[in-house]
Protein backbone atom coordinates (compact mmCIF):
# COMPACT_ATOMS: atom_id res chain seq x y z
CA UNK A 1 0.00 0.00 0.00
CA UNK A 2 1.58 3.39 -1.04
CA UNK A 3 1.55 6.46 1.75
CA UNK A 4 -0.91 7.95 -0.73
CA UNK A 5 -3.80 5.40 -0.28
CA UNK A 6 -2.98 5.14 3.42
CA UNK A 7 -3.13 8.96 4.09
CA UNK A 8 -6.59 8.84 1.75
CA UNK A 9 -8.23 5.97 3.92
CA UNK A 10 -6.89 7.85 7.48
CA UNK A 11 -9.87 9.68 9.37
CA UNK A 12 -10.09 13.45 9.55
CA UNK A 13 -8.70 15.35 12.67
CA UNK A 14 -12.01 17.61 12.83
CA UNK A 15 -11.28 20.57 14.97
CA UNK A 16 -14.63 22.47 17.24
CA UNK A 17 -14.90 25.06 19.90
CA UNK A 18 -16.95 24.35 22.93
CA UNK A 19 -20.07 26.93 23.51
CA UNK A 20 -18.73 26.77 27.41
CA UNK A 21 -22.95 26.65 28.32
CA UNK A 22 -24.14 24.50 30.52
CA UNK A 23 -26.37 21.73 29.62
CA UNK A 24 -29.16 23.32 31.35
CA UNK A 25 -28.71 26.67 29.55
CA UNK A 26 -28.04 24.66 26.51
CA UNK A 27 -31.93 23.07 26.73
CA UNK A 28 -33.28 26.14 28.01
CA UNK A 29 -32.22 27.65 24.40
CA UNK A 30 -33.35 25.13 22.37
CA UNK A 31 -36.69 25.33 24.21
CA UNK A 32 -37.28 29.01 23.84
CA UNK A 33 -36.33 28.55 20.35
CA UNK A 34 -38.61 25.77 19.73
CA UNK A 35 -41.44 28.02 22.06
CA UNK A 36 -40.94 30.92 19.89
CA UNK A 37 -41.06 29.39 16.94
CA UNK A 38 -44.69 27.75 17.35
CA UNK A 39 -45.57 31.11 18.69
CA UNK A 40 -44.58 32.86 15.90
CA UNK A 41 -46.52 30.08 13.68
CA UNK A 42 -49.46 30.68 15.70
CA UNK A 43 -49.90 34.05 15.50
CA UNK A 44 -49.32 34.36 11.92
CA UNK A 45 -52.24 31.65 11.24
CA UNK A 46 -53.99 33.02 13.47
CA UNK A 47 -53.78 36.09 11.73
CA UNK A 48 -53.89 34.37 8.27
CA UNK A 49 -57.22 33.27 9.25
CA UNK A 50 -58.76 36.45 9.82
CA UNK A 51 -57.86 37.52 6.18
CA UNK A 52 -59.09 33.75 4.56
CA UNK A 53 -62.86 34.50 5.26
CA UNK A 54 -63.69 33.16 1.80
CA UNK A 55 -63.40 37.61 0.38
CA UNK A 56 -59.94 38.16 0.68
CA UNK A 57 -57.97 36.16 -1.73
CA UNK A 58 -54.20 35.38 -1.22
CA UNK A 59 -52.78 37.82 -3.50
CA UNK A 60 -55.12 40.59 -1.64
CA UNK A 61 -53.05 39.90 1.48
CA UNK A 62 -51.54 42.49 3.65
CA UNK A 63 -47.78 43.11 2.64
CA UNK A 64 -46.94 42.29 6.61
CA UNK A 65 -47.86 38.97 5.84
CA UNK A 66 -45.58 38.77 2.98
CA UNK A 67 -42.06 39.27 4.29
CA UNK A 68 -42.63 37.37 7.28
CA UNK A 69 -41.05 40.24 9.68
CA UNK A 70 -42.78 38.79 12.94
CA UNK A 71 -43.16 42.35 14.85
CA UNK A 72 -45.25 43.21 11.70
CA UNK A 73 -47.32 40.19 11.56
CA UNK A 74 -47.58 40.77 15.41
CA UNK A 75 -48.78 44.31 14.81
CA UNK A 76 -51.77 42.73 12.23
CA UNK A 77 -52.54 40.07 14.99
CA UNK A 78 -52.89 42.87 17.44
CA UNK A 79 -55.43 44.88 15.14
CA UNK A 80 -57.28 41.88 13.94
CA UNK A 81 -57.24 39.32 16.30
CA UNK A 82 -56.46 40.13 19.89
CA UNK A 83 -58.50 43.72 19.77
CA UNK A 84 -61.58 41.90 18.40
CA UNK A 85 -62.99 38.68 20.94
CA UNK A 86 -65.65 39.98 23.51
CA UNK A 87 -65.23 39.49 26.83
CA UNK A 88 -62.62 37.11 28.86
CA UNK A 89 -61.03 36.01 25.48
CA UNK A 90 -60.10 39.40 24.83
CA UNK A 91 -58.77 40.36 28.01
CA UNK A 92 -56.44 36.96 27.55
CA UNK A 93 -55.27 38.83 24.40
CA UNK A 94 -54.38 41.58 25.11
CA UNK A 95 -52.00 40.35 28.34
CA UNK A 96 -50.08 37.68 25.75
CA UNK A 97 -50.00 40.16 23.46
CA UNK A 98 -48.23 42.46 25.87
CA UNK A 99 -46.23 39.55 27.43
CA UNK A 100 -44.96 39.20 23.93
CA UNK A 101 -43.79 42.66 23.34
CA UNK A 102 -41.91 42.67 26.27
CA UNK A 103 -40.50 39.79 25.72
CA UNK A 104 -39.86 40.36 22.51
CA UNK A 105 -36.06 42.54 22.65
CA UNK A 106 -34.93 40.02 25.28
CA UNK A 107 -35.74 36.67 22.49
CA UNK A 108 -33.85 39.34 20.04
CA UNK A 109 -30.73 39.92 22.35
CA UNK A 110 -30.56 35.94 23.04
CA UNK A 111 -31.03 34.99 19.42
CA UNK A 112 -29.43 37.09 17.63
CA UNK A 113 -26.95 39.21 20.59
CA UNK A 114 -22.91 38.41 20.40
CA UNK A 115 -22.31 36.07 24.20
CA UNK A 116 -19.57 37.17 26.16
CA UNK A 117 -19.41 36.40 30.28
CA UNK A 118 -16.90 37.64 32.56
CA UNK A 119 -14.63 35.21 34.87
CA UNK A 120 -16.10 37.17 37.77
CA UNK A 121 -19.34 36.42 36.97
CA UNK A 122 -19.62 33.00 35.41
CA UNK A 123 -22.76 32.42 36.11
CA UNK A 124 -23.85 35.35 33.91
CA UNK A 125 -23.94 35.76 29.76
CA UNK A 126 -24.34 38.81 28.49
CA UNK A 127 -25.83 39.40 25.21
CA UNK A 128 -24.57 42.60 22.71
CA UNK A 129 -26.13 43.53 19.91
CA UNK A 130 -26.00 47.40 17.98
CA UNK A 131 -29.62 48.57 17.20
CA UNK A 132 -29.51 52.33 15.81
CA UNK A 133 -26.25 52.85 16.65
CA UNK A 134 -26.28 52.13 19.86
CA UNK A 135 -24.33 49.62 22.07
CA UNK A 136 -27.00 47.43 23.85
CA UNK A 137 -26.21 44.72 26.52
CA UNK A 138 -28.86 41.89 27.87
CA UNK A 139 -27.85 39.73 30.76
CA UNK A 140 -29.14 36.90 31.31
CA UNK A 141 -28.58 33.77 33.86
CA UNK A 142 -29.59 29.59 33.34
CA UNK A 143 -32.59 30.78 35.80
CA UNK A 144 -33.46 33.71 33.54
CA UNK A 145 -33.55 31.00 30.32
CA UNK A 146 -35.58 28.53 32.60
CA UNK A 147 -38.17 31.29 33.53
CA UNK A 148 -38.66 32.37 29.99
CA UNK A 149 -39.17 29.22 28.70
CA UNK A 150 -41.49 28.20 31.04
CA UNK A 151 -43.48 31.92 30.28
CA UNK A 152 -43.51 30.99 26.59
CA UNK A 153 -45.17 27.52 27.68
CA UNK A 154 -48.07 29.71 29.50
CA UNK A 155 -48.08 32.16 26.50
CA UNK A 156 -48.26 29.94 23.71
CA UNK A 157 -51.32 27.99 25.48
CA UNK A 158 -53.01 31.07 26.17
CA UNK A 159 -52.90 32.12 22.45
CA UNK A 160 -53.92 28.62 21.53
CA UNK A 161 -57.00 28.42 23.66
CA UNK A 162 -57.54 31.94 25.23
CA UNK A 163 -61.16 30.23 27.01
CA UNK A 164 -58.78 27.95 28.65
CA UNK A 165 -59.44 24.43 29.13
CA UNK A 166 -62.70 24.85 27.67
CA UNK A 167 -61.24 25.72 24.50
CA UNK A 168 -58.45 23.38 24.81
CA UNK A 169 -61.53 20.25 25.34
CA UNK A 170 -63.44 21.72 22.45
CA UNK A 171 -60.17 21.62 20.28
CA UNK A 172 -59.68 18.38 21.11
CA UNK A 173 -62.84 17.51 20.79
CA UNK A 174 -62.87 18.69 17.24
CA UNK A 175 -59.14 16.82 16.02
CA UNK A 176 -60.58 13.56 17.39
CA UNK A 177 -58.10 10.84 17.81
CA UNK A 178 -54.91 12.16 18.55
CA UNK A 179 -51.41 10.83 18.63
CA UNK A 180 -48.44 12.83 19.70
CA UNK A 181 -45.38 13.22 17.53
CA UNK A 182 -43.02 12.78 20.94
CA UNK A 183 -45.14 9.26 20.85
CA UNK A 184 -44.47 8.13 17.99
CA UNK A 185 -41.08 9.55 17.83
CA UNK A 186 -40.25 7.44 20.56
CA UNK A 187 -42.00 4.19 19.45
CA UNK A 188 -40.82 4.55 15.46
CA UNK A 189 -39.26 1.36 14.53
CA UNK A 190 -35.29 1.73 14.59
CA UNK A 191 -33.91 0.70 11.07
Amino acid sequence: MSKKTAANDAPEMKWGIDTELSERELWCIGKIVALWGSLEYEIFCQTLMYFSDGETKRSNLPKEMNNMQFSQVLALWKRHVVDNPAGEREEVLQKQYQRITDLHDFRNALVHGMWDWSVDAPGKITAIRIRKKEIRRTHFTANDLASLASELETINFKVRFPGGLKDLADAKMKEGAYVSRRFLLANAKQG
